[in-house]
This record gives structure tokens, sequence and C-alpha cells, in this order.
């Protein structure tokens, strides 16, 4: 049953079980936040999204508090505004957050909600350095553009549950750690990048994007992910005619924005100088190039060969997982029908 609620004069329907942050959300009002996540659901730590409740004390967090009929909600009474600044600056002040070099610059949660509040630079400088950690195959952690806001913890522990990322140490030392504060690489974890994809800056980035683009000289062209039969959805992000990210489609089935590290980072084989442009034939210990009517009558004539000589049981055939399903189903009648046997299997590893 829909409900009513008022959020900055405006009078809103609403589904029960939802936030007043989802139900702005839904509406076009934007109330800055950085810990939270849709698939991760309430957090309160980053305390960006307060707002003024009528009825409660104090400011609340939109992100947490769930929404009800008749209530009145101000998003950006002059409280509400100084709290959200002081936030968001002493962020900015505790770590390097330099946007003109920043691989996230564009893509940014904390750039958008700097701007929106009209932060141009912090007023406090915090002075402590960290190191980059490059030992990740394909993920780069800069702990300096890090603001803890837990989401990569939330989304390792609780969505792909690897279980690899948590707080480490206490008080001003507090900071996202590998297992027991190992390097990413040297670490147990699989680099399936859902902590890329969940960080809201540029604390951890894909190694394979640094350099490639800026979020503003790209496209989002959506697809299916090619390397298994689940069909997770990608947002390919394209410059010119290049692939340059890779992103899980946030919100789609079957996969609702999760992927593998296949399916994240194993785009490099469509540029490939070793990808087959021609069929080859093998004489002796070489290949030599051949044309498909020469290939396909020599690979016709060995089955009739083999047919002849050992019956349709003494050959098999396997169908990729890349394949669409009308490929698979054409090899599977191919076999049965054709050459008349049932040996017919799929891979499901690629």
């Amino acid at each position: 049953m829909s409900k009513k609620i008022t959020i900055d004069g405006r009078e809103l329907v609403f589904d029960q079980d939802k936030t007043v942050l989802q139900v702005a959300r839904e509406n076009g009002i934007y109330i800055p936040s950085l810990c939270y996540h849709e698939k991760t659901g309430p957090a309160s730590k980053c305390r960006v999204c307060v707002v003024e409740i009528d009825g409660m004390k104090g400011l609340q967090t939109a992100c947490s508090v769930a929404a009800k009929e008749g209530m009145v909600v101000r998003t950006d009474t002059e409280m509400v505004r100084e709290a959200q600044r002081m936030v968001v600056n002493l962020l900015l002040s505790n770590g390097n957050h330099n946007c003109l070099s920043c691989e996230c610059n564009g893509r940014c949660e904390l750039q958008d909600a700097a701007y929106f509040l009209g932060i141009e630079r912090p007023p406090f400088i915090i002075e402590e350095r960290q190191e980059r950690d490059s030992s990740g195959a394909f993920i780069l952690r800069d702990p300096e553009k890090c603001i803890e806001c837990g989401r990569c913890i939330e989304g390792c522990n609780h969505l792909v549950v690897n279980e690899v990322l948590d707080f480490g140490y206490r008080g001003g030392h507090t900071k996202v750690i590998c297992d027991e504060d190992a390097p990413m690489g040297e670490s147990t974890c699989v680099q399936c990048g859902e902590c890329v994809q969940m960080c809201p800056v540029g604390a951890l980035i894909e190694n394979k994007y640094i350099g490639a683009a800026r979020a503003w000289e790209t496209k989002t062209v959506r697809t299916t992910c090619p390397y298994c039969g689940v069909g997770c959805q990608l947002d390919l992000h394209v410059k010119g005619d290049q692939i340059v990210r890779v992103t899980g489609t946030e919100g789609a089935h079957p996969n609702q924005g999760h992927l593998c590290v296949k399916g994240r980072f194993g785009y490099d084989f469509i540029y490939s100088n070793e990808r087959l442009t021609t069929p080859l034939i093998r004489e002796g210990e070489n290949f030599r190039e051949a044309t498909w009517d020469e290939a396909l009558d020599l690979v016709a004539g060995k089955f009739k060969q083999i047919i002849k000589e050992s019956g349709p049981d003494a050959i098999a055939g396997v169908s990729c997982a890349r394949s669409i399903n009308e490929d698979s189903y054409n090899m599977q009648k191919l076999f049965r029908a054709v050459i008349g046997t049932n040996n017919i299997d799929h891979c499901a590893r690629t």
C-alpha cells in the first residue's frame, strides 16, 4: 500500500520498506551519500546523507531512517549543509584527492558531493603519506584516496563472500587491509573486482584503465559476458572503437553487477595479434594458411573417412560456452542428425 512523505515541500508517494534516501533518489532529489550502496543497504558510516526530520532530534542519516507516512523531511537547511560540508571537508583533507590526475575524475561520488556543496578546496591539511599497493594483478590500491566508507568490505565479505578485506588498526590509524595487512597480490584476493565497482572514489582502480580514458570520453554499451553460460550483463566503457573498462550492470539479472575476474578483466583477447584470422592446415610440424572452402572440405573428408572406418560413435564434439545458443543447437543437430552420434557435450570452462 502506497504512503506519502514530504521532502523539501514536495509530497511524494512511496512503497513500504523504503528509506528516506531511496525515496529521495527515486524522485530526483539529490542527497549526498558515500557509504550507502543499493546492494549493501543502510550503513550510516560517512554521515554525509544527514537530513532534518520533523519530530526527531538532531540530524538523521537518510540512508538508514525508514520513510513513514506523513514524515516531513528537509534536506537543504543551514544545519544540514553545515554538517555535510564539514564531513566532506574532512574527507578531502584526509587524503590526496587530486581530481585533475585521478582516474575517477568525472565518476567520483566524493567529487560530486564536493561540487554540490560548493567546496573548492579543503580548509584542513592532514599530512600522512601512504604507499600505493600495485601488487595485485588487475587492481591498484591507493590508500591516500580511501575515505573508509566500508563499501568495498561489504562487497567483498557479504556480496561475493571472498572475505579478504576488512578494517585494520584503530583510531586515526584505521585503514582497509587485505587479510592480515598483506599486499593485495600476496593475499587471498581472487581479483574479481567487486571492490573496485563498489568504491565511490579512486582508492581502487583497474590497472588496465589507468591512462586509458576520462569518464566523459567514453560511451557505455550494455552486452552479455562471453565467457560462460550464466549470461552476466556487462557495461562496456568504450572510447572510440576500443573497450577501456568493463563493469557489471547494476540491477540487471542474473548477476546484479557482480562479475568474475574473467568477465571484468578478460577482454584483451579482442585486440590480440595472436587471434586467428584465416584457417590453418597442419603440414608436418608447420601450419599453412588456407581458404575456408579448403579447410571445410578437409574436415568433412576426415569425418567421412572416420565414419566409414570406425562408425559415427568414433567422433565426439564439444560446444564452447562462448557460442550463442543457436550455434550450440546447430552443433548438436550436426552430430545427432548428420553424423549420427550422441557424443556431443558442452564445455563450461574456457
